[in-house]
């Protein structure tokens, strides 16, 4: 379902958004019949209350939504999205007019509470419609929004309808709307591809592995998106215990979140040359599968020490980096689901990135801000870089002794970028408990951060 602002009518109701202390003042200026009704129901201007007002004849004439104190607003996102199921079926306008910025996030917001992946069960999403609110890009709001919703719908997909093969066909689909070049390099094309590090982590599974190549845009800078795109992880030889394993369909959501981004690129026809690369495996288990203490030979040359199979993200976009390097872009962006170190160090909510350039990283909280989608840099740390060098390989996949690794898995990466400006991002791809506009699920990180400051980045 595509989701979309209302078509503006005299027949939307004016819905004011208000503060706990706000409500007396706002009660004085009602008639009588307004502060009846509203003295008589609960509303007090809390976080998710909403109220209909009838009008005469006892028709919905207006309504209240709960907008919380500031304090709370700066806890969370999405305010105006706490409400918006309680506002049944009907369309609204906002009466009070918000600050564009403001008003550009709560219909974001309210867009997205709109959401529901409805693949295996009918759900229920939030149905009240929205008049876009005047003085923002409601075009660009409902490209954000419906990129988001392809993502989630990615992660969301279970392995079983969401390996290799089904990734390859969203991202062809992707092109196919936009006018994209879409070429995939498959199973044992790989290694005469020379992409032998995508080939290994991904020949043990019963789907191919491949390495998806899209390109869009003929002129302009040149940006490269990079996502890792392990459809299942079940850690390969180093199996991974049952508790750790039951979230790995999400171990593609860099993948997911890069199409998500590459369609508002395309979308909003920014004046840059695309390329997006995606290696598309299952990390899977069979007599052919990967070993600990296998030394493998990367596309740059560059050998790597195996010490744990459970380590295979960074391998595959290994490969994937110094193709996206060959070409000198004027930037090279990878998002991955790679380390757990990423969540123990800032939890679900953050998306942690490394920068190569200060002015970038910049760019990209101050972005980040604007588009209520906050981000969080950590370092390309140079003193951690011997603990990825095991002496009998150039790299170690897999440094012993459980520290900094998130930094690590970023260093292992930026061996792979000499000639272009590179920022990382660990992102975790998945919404653990329900907030507003943001269900359970799969999940978008970092993108719009990204679209906001790509031209800053790439002066555009």
């Amino acid at each position: 379902m595509k989701l979309s602002f209302a078509e503006d009518s005299a027949k939307a109701l004016p819905l004011t958004l208000l503060e706990p202390g706000d409500l007396p003042g706002w009660l004085e200026a009602q008639d009588a019949s307004t502060r009846a009704w509203v003295e008589a129901s609960s509303f007090a201007g809390t976080l998710g209350q909403a109220l209909v007002i009838p009008g005469e004849g006892g028709a919905p004439a207006a309504a209240l939504a709960g907008y919380g104190t500031q304090a709370q607003r700066g806890r969370g996102r999405f305010a105006l999205a706490a409400a918006v199921p309680a506002l049944g079926s009907a369309t609204y306008r906002i009466a009070d007019g918000l600050p564009p910025e403001q008003a550009a996030e709560e219909a974001l917001g309210w867009l997205l509470a709109g959401y529901a992946f409805d693949r295996y069960k009918a759900q229920s999403p939030a149905k009240a419609r929205l008049v876009a609110p005047a003085g923002i890009d409601a075009s660009r709001v409902e490209v954000m929004a419906n990129a988001e919703a392809l993502t989630r719908d990615l992660i969301n997909t279970p392995a079983a309808d969401m390996g290799p093969d089904a990734l390859e066909a969203a991202a062809r689909a992707l092109a196919a709307e936009f006018g994209a070049q879409c070429d995939v390099t498959v199973g044992d094309a790989l290694l005469d591809g020379n992409f032998p590090m995508i080939h290994t982590v991904g020949r043990a599974a019963p789907q191919a592995p491949r390495l998806i190549d899209m390109r869009w845009g003929q002129s302009g800078p040149q940006l490269v998106l990079v996502g890792k795109g392990v459809c299942f992880d079940t850690g390969g030889l180093n199996l991974k215990p049952g508790a750790s394993m039951g979230l790995m369909k999400k171990d593609m959501g860099g993948a997911a979140n890069v199409l998500g981004l590459a369609h508002m690129i395309m979308s909003l026809a920014l004046p840059l040359r695309l390329r997006v690369l995606i290696p598309a495996v299952e990390n899977a288990i069979d007599g052919n599968a990967f070993r600990p203490q296998d030394i493998l030979t990367s596309r740059k040359g560059l050998t790597v020490e195996i010490n744990n199979t459970d380590a295979e993200g960074r391998l595959v976009l290994a490969d994937a980096l110094a193709l996206a390097d060959e070409s000198m872009p004027d930037l090279i962006i990878s998002m991955a689901t790679l380390t757990g170190a990423a969540r123990v160090a800032v939890g679900p909510d953050l998306a942690p990135f490394f920068s190569t350039r200060s002015d970038h990283a910049d760019a990209l909280r101050h972005a980040a801000t604007k588009a209520a989608d906050p981000v969080w840099e950590l370092p390309f740390w140079e003193p951690y870089e011997p603990m990825i060098e095991p002496g009998i390989a150039d790299l170690d996949n897999a440094p012993s002794g459980g520290q900094a690794g998130a930094l690590t898995a970023a260093l292992f990466l930026r061996r792979f970028v000499d000639n272009a400006p590179y920022v990382h991002f660990d992102i975790y791809g998945w919404q653990p408990t329900a907030a507003p506009a943001r269900p359970k699920g799969g999940a978008m990180q970092g993108v719009r951060a990204i679209l906001n400051a790509l031209p800053e980045m790439l002066k555009l």
